[in-house]
């Protein structure tokens, strides 16, 4: 049976399956006359990746709906059930974020654990993705599922599951849920608990906002900075942005309670809303996220302007320099963060000799080179904050390594690892401290990147991202990556020195060395480093329909940086799909 006629054949049970829910139905009869709409939907179950699930909300088995939620959960039961046989009673700790069906999910996930016998912890109101690996981590639970779709537009949600230790599973067991999933037949009879006798027996306990008050001074306890003072924090202005999201709360709270008074947030974006209606995109990566908040802040004359993403895991910043208000990128932040991190720690005497930085293979040079200036190990680890989370709880076991700090480019970072994933919500504190140091000098954000640059060398990057949706967007994403293992790369006036391929676990140099074997887990990403340290990588996104290309300049000022972006970015034109 072909494609388009199984995915036919899976619309046609889903129909005869009724009643389902009113969303549900009105898309199976918007689409009954739409055969690429049917098979789109239809002609492969919604992948179970590292992530857990993510996708677009609606009826079909590729999509985001009750049934595919129950199903996975189901699966999830049953590999808890088979690897780790507490935690019926250690349970499973679940929160969600403002999208659309998110705290229906969150139910009918309780519920289906519920019925398997294993103790759900859900939350009662909606919580950070931080917040919810600090409550596994509180909790001891056996795992965590986060109901978000993170930064992704309105019409996405997804399901994130996590271990032990508050952190993201990694594929070995990401695999060993997929393979519970599979054995969960017919997807419609998935049992739910009765939600009162769930409560009644302690199947289901709802978890309150003395959860928050828990997160929230750990937060603080963490990460304020002894050598920042109290009238620094009273004199810096912020404006601050949930983007509609869930940080509003906490991310307030730990600043007040670290002693910020002018706190503004916009008014308008304020409240949680799963449409986030008054942004194109809720990613604070989009340089027109925070356009509300610095317009606000040129109101209120804030020094600096920061947002979250909606499950407040994220945060982009913008700083009032020369007059204006000037956006970091992540790999800018990143590298401000790990200088004033380590500096402090340093002069308080508890910086560890074994101390340790982790950043992604395709985070910027510039945190690294810094750390390397105060003797600390840099690792590198796969793209995913997953990976760096994996690696604290490695070190924090074997006592090899001391977690410092761990960061990607995409806007994530974690200090204090009171928590296994990114978050925001004590970055917010981090960067307010920061910022309040350099203003009591005189000086701001910007004026600390450069003084970096002239330490460190100038480092500029750049994110090339194609957005290919569908059945055939999968298909032109993998004939890219095959062409680019198939073809030599040149980038004109630059010389290739290796290309690593993560797939195959290889390393190939250019001038005939015999090839290297990497170290960090398969996954599809190539990348290519040049003679000067530049360097460029490409991966299919794990979260969304694209494919995104890294590029990363290191030369002696920006025009030279800049320059050499440019000749990656017109080397790559020939390589990559065009949507449409």
């Amino acid at each position: 049976m072909d494609a388009q006629r199984e995915a036919m054949e899976r619309y046609r049970q889903w129909q005869s399956a009724g009643p389902h829910p009113e969303e549900i139905e009105q898309d199976l009869r918007d689409i009954a006359h739409d055969p690429a709409a049917i098979e789109e939907r239809f002609y492969r179950d919604l992948a179970f990746g590292t992530g857990g699930l993510r996708g677009l909300l609606g009826a079909g088995t590729n999509r985001m709906n009750r049934y595919t939620v129950r199903k996975a959960t189901a699966g999830l039961a049953r590999y808890l059930h088979r690897n780790r046989p507490a935690s019926a009673k250690q349970g499973v700790v679940i929160g969600y974020d403002c999208r659309r069906m998110s705290p229906e999910f969150a139910l009918d996930a309780a519920l289906v654990l519920a019925a398997q016998g294993i103790k759900a912890y859900l939350f009662d109101h909606l919580c950070p993705t931080p917040e919810l690996s600090f409550a596994v981590r509180t909790l001891g639970a056996a795992a965590g599922v986060m109901v978000t779709a993170s930064h992704n537009p309105p019409e996405y949600n997804g399901y994130k599951v996590y271990g032990p230790d508050g952190g993201q599973i990694l594929p070995e067991a990401a695999n060993a849920v997929t393979a519970e999933i599979q054995t969960v037949g017919d997807l419609f009879a998935v049992e739910l608990a009765r939600r009162q006798e769930a409560e009644a027996d302690g199947r289901l306990i709802w978890v309150r906002e003395e959860m928050d008050t828990a997160y929230v001074d750990a937060v603080v306890q963490s990460i304020r900075v002894a050598g920042v003072e109290q009238r620094d924090r009273q004199n810096l202005c912020i404006v601050y942005t949930p983007l509609h999201g869930t940080g509003n709360r906490t991310v307030r709270q730990s600043l007040a309670a670290a002693g910020y008074a002018q706190v503004y947030v916009v008014p308008e974006q304020e409240q949680p809303d799963g449409e986030f209606s008054t942004v194109r995109s809720p990613n604070p990566e989009e340089p027109d996220a925070l356009s509300a908040a610095i317009a606000l802040a040129g109101q209120v004359d804030a020094d600096i302007v920061m947002g979250t993403d909606p499950d407040a895991d994220r945060v982009g910043i913008a700083v009032r320099h020369g007059g204006t208000y000037r956006l970091l990128t992540g790999n800018q932040v990143g590298g401000l963060l790990v200088e004033f991190w380590l500096r402090h720690k340093q002069a308080a005497g508890t910086l560890p000799h074994n101390g340790i930085v982790f950043k992604t293979i395709v985070t910027s040079g510039l945190g690294a080179a810094v750390a390397k200036r105060y003797g600390v190990t840099v690792e590198d680890t796969l793209t995913g904050f997953k990976y760096i989370g994996a690696k604290a709880t490695q070190y924090e076991q074997t006592g090899a390594f001391a977690y410092l700090f761990g960061y990607e480019e995409s806007y994530g970072y974690l200090a204090a690892p009171i928590v296994r994933d990114k978050d925001a919500v004590q970055i917010c504190l981090l960067i307010a401290e920061m910022a309040a140091e350099y203003k009591r000098q005189g000086q701001t954000l910007v004026d600390g990147l450069e003084a970096l640059y002239r330490q460190v060398g100038y480092f500029a990057e750049s994110l090339i991202s194609v957005t290919l949706p569908g059945v055939d967007g999968i298909r032109q994403i993998a004939s890219s990556m095959e062409r680019l293992r198939q073809e030599a790369l040149f980038v004109e006036g630059m010389q290739l020195e290796s290309v690593e391929d993560y797939l195959s676990g290889i390393r190939s140099f250019v001038d005939g060395r015999p090839p290297e074997e990497l170290t960090l887990p398969q996954e599809n990403v190539i990348k290519y480093n040049f003679s000067n340290g530049s360097w460029l990588a490409v991966r299919p996104s794990g979260t969304e329909p694209k494919l995104k290309v890294y590029l990363g300049a290191v030369g002696d000022g920006e025009a030279a940086c800049q320059a050499t972006l440019e000749r990656m970015k017109r080397a790559m034109e020939g390589y990559l799909p065009h949507p449409g």
